[in-house]
């Protein structure tokens, strides 16, 4: 085999070849709604046991894979995985979410803060990546991810997950300097994680800002844009050629604004119809997305039309195939197969449901 059959379907699409059908894979596709997951999980109950233990980790990742053959693999891990490296300890309860403590809020504290060195503190991550890339070849496509400054910030900031992001918006209003000190810091690690990625194998990443789409633009342009684009900046004058997705719940209000940033690719929340996100980002851009999650609980006739809709609203090219956000943990395993099997039938149904 030679030329472009040697490249992952998923990567074709990210770098722009117009392909028959849209990649598809599903953000948290190793997870909860697994019968296999949820029994790993129930024997090795650690969820940090379960994404930095090399082995433990690669058979999670590959859980769907085996199932469904998506498109993509996704390293199984956490946004706060390299936070420790930094300085930063932190847990994940598992009725409760991350914690990080003590949070971090003095200047004192943001000082402290080592930059990241992934061959010391991250070797698991190299070995899971090198191992993906090597189990399913040219079937997929691997993905590596990272959290974003902002939301990385938010995190350490205040302590552990947040409905209203007191603690950071006050510190971003009272003592803005301090915060910028931080989120610069974070973003120089985050380069250097990304970098580390793509050098292990992973041959697309996603930065997941999930926090940011609760600023305001204002507030956006001023603490999470400039911020993803000095990551981006950084990754791009090494690794010019690797495919960048970024991905923001809630992001409405600052699509455009997630263009802004240098990614290759926007991931479109399902509160944006599609027709409209290709309409509102430069025509370079891809898009990835977006049916609603809950559509999964529907029936194989809604879940099959959604599809198609998106597909159509999407375009040839540069379109991957998602959900709008995680798959729910009580999705039934059938309709995620469904999901699957009808994305990579979409050719023949477009032409049947034309």
């Amino acid at each position: 085999m030679t030329g472009s059959t040697q490249v992952p379907f998923l990567l074709r699409a990210a770098r722009g070849e117009v392909l028959d059908r849209p990649p598809v894979w599903m953000m948290r596709q190793a997870g909860r709604y697994m019968k296999v997951y949820r029994e790993l999980r129930d024997r090795y109950p650690s969820f940090r046991d379960r994404s930095e233990k090399p082995d433990l980790a690669i058979e999670i990742s590959l859980q769907p894979f085996r199932a469904f053959q998506p498109d993509g693999v996704i390293l199984f891990s956490d946004i706060l995985t390299p936070l420790p490296g930094m300085g930063i300890p932190f847990d994940i309860i598992e009725s409760r979410g991350p914690i990080i403590d003590p949070p971090i809020r003095t200047w004192d504290q943001v000082k402290q803060i080592r930059s990241l060195q992934p061959e010391e503190s991250l070797p698991f991550i190299r070995e899971i990546l090198q191992a993906l890339r090597q189990e399913v070849g040219n079937q997929a496509t691997v993905l590596g991810f990272v959290g974003a400054p902002w939301t990385l910030a938010a995190y350490a900031i205040e302590g552990k997950s947040s409905k209203d992001y007191t603690v950071i918006k006050s510190m971003a209003f009272n003592e803005p300097a301090l915060l910028h000190e931080f989120l610069s810091k974070i973003a120089d690690s985050i380069a250097t994680y990304v970098r580390y990625q793509i050098d292990s194998g992973a041959q697309i990443i996603q930065l997941f800002d999930s926090w940011a789409g609760h600023l305001s633009p204002q507030d956006y342009d001023t603490f999470a844009l400039p911020y993803q684009q000095r990551v981006i900046q950084q990754v791009k004058a090494t690794h010019p050629d690797t495919p960048l997705i970024l991905y923001i719940s809630g992001s409405a209000g600052v699509l455009e604004r997630m263009g802004q940033s240098g990614v290759d690719i926007v991931s479109v929340d399902w509160t944006v119809d599609m027709a409209d996100a290709r309409q509102r980002l430069d025509s370079n851009i891809g898009v990835q997305g977006n049916v609603d999650p809950g559509v999964l609980f529907g029936s194989k006739e809604l879940i099959r039309d959604r599809i198609l809709d998106t597909i159509r609203k999407a375009g040839r090219w540069k379109h991957i195939l998602n959900l709008g956000h995680g798959i729910l943990p009580s999705t039934p395993e059938e309709n995620a197969a469904f999901f699957f099997e009808t994305a990579k039938q979409a050719e023949q149904l477009l032409a049947i449901h034309a």
